[in-house]
C-alpha cells in the first residue's frame, strides 16, 4: 500500500491550546478551524477542541454547517457573516455567531422575523482594509444593531495586518484606532488578537482572542521558530522509500534534467509529490528526514514521487521519510517553496491518508 500519510498529534494540539491560554489567561479563546482547520481536518480538530475552547471560527456558512451536521455543538462564529435571507435563517437555526462587516448585513438582520438571538461580532476596518466598517461608521452601525430583537449582544472585532512584524508601527496604529473607537461606544467585549498578537501584543488581548496558526504548531513570525515559542507540530507528513538506485557523476535526475550529480550518488525515490500537495516548485536541497537523519531533495518534484539523496545516510527500501512535522518544522520547509507554513498545511490533498495519535 502506498504510504503517504499525515498524522495529527492530539496531545500537541491540546498543548498549543494551553499556550494560548498561558499568553492570554483572562481571554476567551476562539479556535480557527476554517479552511479544513488549516488542512488538519476541521471535524477532527473540532472534535478534539470543542470542550477546550469557548468557540470555533469558520470562514463561511457552509464550513459551519458541515460541523453542525457532523455533531459539533459548541459555539461557532461565521467570520464572513451571511449574505442573504436563506443563509440568515440557517445561521439562526444552527446557532451560529455572526460577524457583521457591512450595511447590507445589518439590513438582513433587521428583516429577520424569527425568535432566535445570537452574538453579533461588529467588525471594524482599523487598517487592514479588507472587511469591516470604517471607524467613522461604527457608532451608527452599533446604534442600528443594538435595538434588533435578534441581537443578543455585540462584540467589537477587528483584524491586524502586521502583527507578525514587531518592527512595523501598523499594529500600534490599529490599536490606537480601536482604543479611540472604544471611548465612543458603550462598554463592549472586544476581539482583536490573532496568533501573532496573542504571542507578542498583550495589550490587544481584551475579552476574546482568535487563535489560528499557533494552534497547529507553526510560528507566525519569520524570525522566531515554533520551538522558541513552545509550540508543537500537530501535523506530520510522512511517506516511505519505494525505490533505490545509484547514479554516476554527471548523471541528471528528474524532469528537465535540472539537477546533476557531482559525485557517485545513491538515490531514494519516495512516494509523494505535488499530487499530494507537496509544492512542485520547491527548491532542490530542501531537507527531509529519513529515520531522523537529515538529507535533501534532488531534482524536480513529480506528481507522485520525489527523489532524495541517500549517499551519506543509512537508509533502505521501506524506510520512513518525514517531509515536515515532528523533527522538521513546516516553518523550515516553507521558505524553500517561497511560501509559509499555512499554505503548506492547506495544500495537502485528500489522497494523503489521515491518521490520529
Amino acid at each position: 500500500m502506498r504510504d503517504a500519510h499525515l498524522t495529527i498529534n492530539r496531545a500537541a494540539l491540546l498543548h498549543n491550546v494551553a499556550q494560548v491560554k498561558h499568553h492570554a489567561p483572562q481571554a476567551k479563546v476562539m479556535a480557527m478551524v476554517k479552511a479544513d482547520a488549516y488542512g488538519h481536518g476541521a471535524l477532527l480538530v473540532s472534535q478534539i477542541l470543542q470542550h477546550h475552547v469557548d468557540a470555533l471560527g469558520v470562514a463561511f456558512l457552509a464550513e459551519g454547517l458541515a460541523l453542525r451536521q457532523a455533531g459539533i455543538t459548541c459555539p461557532i462564529a461565521v467570520l464572513q457573516g451571511v449574505f442573504n435571507t436563506t443563509e440568515l435563517e440557517l445561521a439562526f437555526e444552527h446557532d451560529f455567531y455572526l460577524v457583521v462587516h457591512q450595511q447590507a448585513q445589518i439590513e438582513l438582520l433587521a428583516q429577520y422575523t424569527g425568535t432566535k438571538q445570537t452574538l453579533i461580532w461588529l467588525k471594524v476596518d482599523s487598517g487592514m482594509h479588507r472587511l469591516g466598517f470604517m471607524p467613522n461608521d461604527v457608532l451608527l452601525a452599533y446604534q442600528q444593531l443594538k435595538p434588533l430583537h435578534c441581537v443578543q449582544d455585540i462584540i467589537l472585532t477587528s483584524h491586524f495586518a502586521c502583527a507578525d512584524d514587531l518592527s512595523s508601527p501598523k499594529t500600534l496604529q490599529q490599536l490606537a484606532v480601536l482604543d479611540t473607537l472604544a471611548t465612543q461606544l458603550p462598554p463592549l467585549a472586544r476581539s482583536f488578537a490573532n496568533s501573532a498578537a496573542i504571542l507578542a501584543w498583550p495589550q490587544s488581548h481584551h475579552q476574546w482572542v482568535r487563535a489560528g496558526i499557533m494552534l497547529y504548531g507553526s510560528s507566525p513570525f519569520a524570525n522566531k521558530s515554533a520551538a522558541q515559542l513552545n509550540l508543537q507540530a500537530v501535523m506530520t507528513l510522512n511517506t516511505q522509500i519505494i525505490a533505490l538506485r545509484t547514479i554516476k557523476t554527471g548523471d541528471s535526475v528528474g524532469y528537465g534534467s535540472t539537477w546533476q550529480a557531482t559525485r557517485p550518488t545513491r538515490l531514494g525515490v519516495i512516494a509523494i509529490g505535488y499530487g499530494d500537495g507537496y509544492p512542485r516548485h520547491i527548491l532542490a536541497n530542501t531537507p527531509v528526514l529519513v529515520n531522523g537523519q537529515t538529507t535533501v531533495i534532488v531534482g524536480r518534484v513529480s506528481m507522485d514521487m520525489i527523489t532524495i539523496d541517500l549517499t551519506d545516510i543509512e537508509a533502505q527500501l521501506g524506510d520512513s521519510v518525514t517531509l515536515w512535522g515532528d523533527g522538521l518544522s513546516a516553518d523550515t520547509i516553507a521558505p524553500y517553496a517561497n511560501s509559509i507554513g499555512y499554505e503548506l498545511f492547506c495544500q495537502v490533498t485528500p489522497r494523503v491518508r489521515r491518521l490520529v495519535n
